[in-house]
């Protein structure tokens, strides 16, 4: 039997079992059975009637994948076998809660029916020891507002021996060897740069405090409703707060959709106690933030603004969009609302939805770090491959609750997640066979055989609040008449929106059609079914926002359903599976059905192709 290896201080590690769900490779894939052969009395494997093996899930694949998630990332999750990836950043976000290299070495072992190899073991230690081997503070002395000091001999030096890095520093030779001083337009930049020769910075620099702001929750709302926090609204805001000390002020709070992040955030306005600028996806969004701060806090709508596009009034909390923050007249003219971001002196800016924070605010944001930053988000997955950053500029992952926990405590719907597979018609088919690959995935997309699919979805849920999602208009105008349904795009004007919106919630409508609008900020409490019927390309992101749109908890406890309409074998199916990754991270399970006429084994010539994800992108790009 291959030895155990022991755990930094602790007891010796479990030696492998060839019984146990995980094989961790060399190239750090993790590969995680979720299925065994199930066994009899003597055991025996069984086997049906037809003689193949009887499988069961494993009985530990549940724990093992809840804690592979802390510092894994999921890339693959066929039926029976699901594939992670252990990567800088998952660790370096393990970090930022607690979790030492040891205890993750622990878990590799404990699940491992093979012997995990030494090099990544060796490679975890390597990342978690990185992790605030460099630090900022703020200078005592010399010239420059931070000072950036390293934790072990030699190493200031050997950063500093990229060119780059030093000519944002003001390097001071002394006796002990150099300092390097940095101002603080220069701090953000320098921890970009740092973290991608991979060396994440702990920024203990403080922060300006901003002018002073009191936020009082109410114990009633407006509704007359009773408030009080959830208890992990308060532990995510006190986790980021830490106690207004520089170990806190920067950071993301992971939070399922319909969890309460608005709550989370006004959570953390409280405890800041200063002007706040709030940054979010669209002008809805900024209604529903506006609204909700005045239902739940003792703010009066004199303190509470809104910049956009209708209305920019600055007060001492200004919501604003992405959108409006990156405007610009031409591709090479500024960013003329950039000057918000430098007027006023916030005590706190809140990125609202930061997975999808654009470029540009990156940037800008790499000069606000004297500022203290919240991102807010259900799903830290970017499909541009930004996690870096918003890991340095907007800070490490300081809170998140697994959605299946606040599912079974009841603060989220109980979800059923369902693929249905829609066959091409035989001409649709040729065409789609004959087409480029790109256009293959909009073809699959825009079947027209989805739509009686749809109908027929709509009316099994007669009664209920259902919202059909997707990504082109033209198959969305279609479907609206089809349905007899109003249609919502990023055309259709605010008050038009708000309008179906109120409508909707009140029962007067109890179908809408939405574009990707519909992906962020909608606030449907009881909306219990959503149909996607096009997506963008395989956006795990998005299939989580979807979803989201209805799991705020019933009014009478019921669940909610999330169909996702793709086509048989085809590239359309490839990046639904991609979608699918996150969520089946969190521990959902997507049940396959057919349409009526649909043969299982049919598939679209070309299916196997698979492309690459689209980057991260804001809800009102609509596809014509």
């Amino acid at each position: 039997m291959t030895e155990a290896r022991f755990a930094d201080g602790g007891a010796p590690l479990q030696a492998p079992l060839p019984t146990n769900p995980l094989i961790v490779q060399g190239d750090r894939t993790l590969m995680l059975h979720t299925v065994r052969a199930r066994v009899d009395a003597d055991g025996r494997p069984e086997r049906d009637a037809d003689g193949n093996p009887v499988t069961e899930e494993h009985p530990l694949f549940t724990a093992a994948r809840d804690e592979l998630s802390v510092f894994a990332e999921l890339e693959k999750s066929p039926d029976y076998l699901h594939t992670y990836r252990v990567t800088p950043v998952s660790v370096w976000n393990a970090a930022a809660v607690g979790i030492s290299a040891a205890e993750i070495e622990e878990v590799l072992f404990r699940y491992a029916c093979v012997p995990v190899p030494g090099s990544v073991v060796d490679e975890i230690r390597g990342w978690i020891g990185r992790y605030g081997l460099l630090r900022i503070e703020r200078a005592t002395d010399g010239p420059g507002e931070f000072e950036l000091l390293g934790g072990e001999a030699g190493l200031l030096e050997e950063v500093l021996a990229h060119k780059a890095l030093r000519a944002l520093c003001n390097v001071v030779e002394s006796p002990e060897g150099p300092r390097a001083f940095v101002s603080g337009i220069e701090r953000g930049d320098l921890k970009q740069k740092l973290i991608r020769i991979g060396y994440p910075v702990d920024d203990r620099g403080g922060y300006l405090e901003g002018d002073p702001l009191e936020i009082q929750f109410k114990e009633v709302t407006l509704s007359g409703k009773p408030f009080g926090l959830r208890d992990y609204q308060r532990g995510a805001a006190e986790a980021f707060h830490a106690g207004g000390t520089v170990m806190g002020g920067s950071g993301v709070v992971v939070l399922p959709c319909g969890a309460g992040k608005t709550v989370t955030g006004m959570a953390v306005m409280s405890l800041v106690g200063a002007k706040t600028l709030i940054l979010t996806t669209n002008t809805v969004a900024v209604r529903q933030w506006k609204e909700e701060l005045l239902d739940k806090t003792e703010l009066r709508p004199e303190d509470v603004g809104e910049y956009t596009g209708e209305t920019k009034d600055l007060r001492p909390v200004t919501i604003s969009t992405y959108q409006m923050m990156t405007w610009r007249r031409s591709k090479s003219g500024e960013f003329e609302h950039f000057e918000v971001f430098r007027s006023e002196n916030w005590g706190l800016v809140v990125y609202d939805e930061v997975h999808l924070l654009p470029a540009p605010i990156f940037r800008v944001t790499a000069e606000l770090q004297a500022r203290r930053r919240l991102g807010l988000t259900a799903t830290l997955v970017r499909e541009d491959n930004k996690e870096e950053e918003v890991f340095c500029l907007i800070g490490p992952k300081r809170y998140d609750v697994p959605w299946k926990v606040l599912e079974g405590q009841g603060f989220i719907a109980e979800a059923r997640c369902v693929e249905v597979r829609v066959a091409f018609s035989d001409a649709d088919r040729r065409s789609y066979a004959a087409a480029p690959p790109r256009q293959q995935f909009r073809r699959a997309s825009e079947n027209p055989a989805k739509l009686p699919v749809v109908r027929s979805l709509v009316e099994q849920h007669d009664g209920e609040r259902v919202l059909v999602i997707g990504q082109y208009l033209d198959q969305l105008r279609a479907l609206a008449q089809e349905l007899d349904a109003p249609l919502l795009t990023g055309r259709t004007p605010n008050a038009e929106r708000e309008r179906l919106y109120t409508a909707f919630r009140d029962g007067e409508l109890q179908l809408l059609v939405l574009s990707k609008v519909g992906n962020f900020a909608v606030d449907l409490p009881d909306a219990s079914v959503a149909i996607q019927v096009s997506g963008t390309f395989g956006s795990r992101q998005e299939e989580a926002q979807r979803l989201g749109r209805v799991l705020r908890p019933k009014s009478d406890g019921s669940g909610a359903t999330f169909y996702s309409v793709v086509t048989l074998g085809s590239r359309d199916q490839d990046f639904s599976e991609k979608r699918q990754l996150f969520l089946t991270e969190q521990g959902y399970s997507y049940e396959i059905i057919h349409a009526e006429g649909v043969d299982p084994d049919d598939a679209a010539p070309g299916a196997a192709e698979s492309g690459t994800q689209t980057p991260a992108s804001l809800p009102e790009g609509d596809v014509e």
